[in-house]
């Protein structure tokens, strides 16, 4: 009997652990999905049933889940399990999910491009960090990568959801027809990896780590989202909008507070590839570049996007 790999390979990015000041549990924000399915049943008159729900949390398999599970209140009212492994490959049994909820994580690529650490590549990166303010060669490829991960997220969730099931996913991203170098996201990373070609420059690390470093984050626009969704065939798109200008902060968005956020999703990729020796002093120059770049920040002038679609699994027979 011919029996499905389970396993997949994908980078992993795990965002900084622990509770510190640097850390993703003290720069993010909860989801109120357990709320949002009571308050329903309530609206349909169904508030006398017993609602039991079972809640699967997923990530990486280097994420910090212990400071996950500590961070639940004891009061909880749902079951609850940790789900070590990439969404890029199957996580559960077949048809034994009714609802998935990704949020803020399906720009992290699965890979780099290979194209865009290969010097004999025209997609070949040099002295870039992001694709913003590449070539159109450079952001194919990332445009490239992120439809092959697409396509395999949305067959694993397929193969897991039961006929009719329901997913729901809020990702960045930016509106259609809006140049990428008009991208809020972007023109950040394209700021920080100007912070690390001068410290190139002055000898804090090397150029050629540099060159060879790239995120593995892609803003998609709704247009490519629903492509990939229709050219998948898995998943009817009951919802797709998308909120023009957002933030990550639920306040005014500073210099110190971006640099901040950056730092708790972005430290551990950037340290894995250039040491952790002078972390401090990158986002100290980014902090300060970025003072200097205020219309980085202007949504006047930037397009971040927030991307919000409801797929229903078609049934299956």
């Amino acid at each position: 009997m011919e029996v499905e790999k389970i396993g997949v390979t994908a980078d992993a990015h795990p965002m900084n652990g622990g509770d510190g000041q640097y850390s993703y549990t003290k720069n993010s924000y909860y989801q109120n999905i357990i709320e949002a399915v009571e308050l329903k049943y309530q609206t349909e008159g169904l508030s006398s049933c017993i609602l039991e729900l079972q809640v699967f949390f997923n990530d990486h398999v280097s994420n910090d889940f212990n400071t996950l599970f500590a961070s639940l209140p004891a009061d909880r009212r749902y079951f609850m399990a940790g789900v070590p492994g990439s969404f890029y490959g199957r996580l559960f049994p077949e048809g034994s999910l009714d609802f998935v909820h990704s949020s803020y994580a399906l720009q992290w690529l699965s890979k780099v491009p290979k194209e865009v650490t290969d010097k004999s590549s025209p997609a070949y990166n040099k002295g870039k960090v992001h694709y913003t303010s590449a070539s159109k060669e450079v952001i194919e490829a990332y445009s490239t990568q992120f439809a092959k991960d697409m396509g395999t997220f949305l067959s694993a969730r397929a193969t897991e959801l039961v006929s009719g099931g329901l997913m729901v996913l809020i990702l960045p991203g930016l509106s259609n027809g809006i140049p990428h170098s008009k991208s809020t996201f972007g023109m950040l990373f394209d700021l920080l990896g100007s912070c690390l070609m001068d410290m190139a420059k002055i000898g804090l690390t090397d150029e050629a780590k540099v060159d060879s470093f790239n995120f593995p984050l892609y803003m998609a626009s709704p247009q490519e989202l629903e492509d990939l969704v229709e050219r998948n065939g898995l998943f009817s798109i009951e919802r797709l909008e998308q909120v023009i200008n957002v933030t990550w902060n639920t306040g005014a968005l500073t210099e110190q507070s971006c640099s901040v956020h950056l730092r708790a999703s972005l430290e551990g990729i950037i340290k894995e590839h250039f040491g952790s020796e002078n972390i401090d002093e990158l986002f100290d120059r980014f902090s300060e570049k970025l003072g200097r770049s205020s219309y980085i920040l202007n949504a006047d002038y930037t397009k971040g996007t927030q991307l919000f679609i409801v797929l229903k699994r078609k049934m299956t027979d």
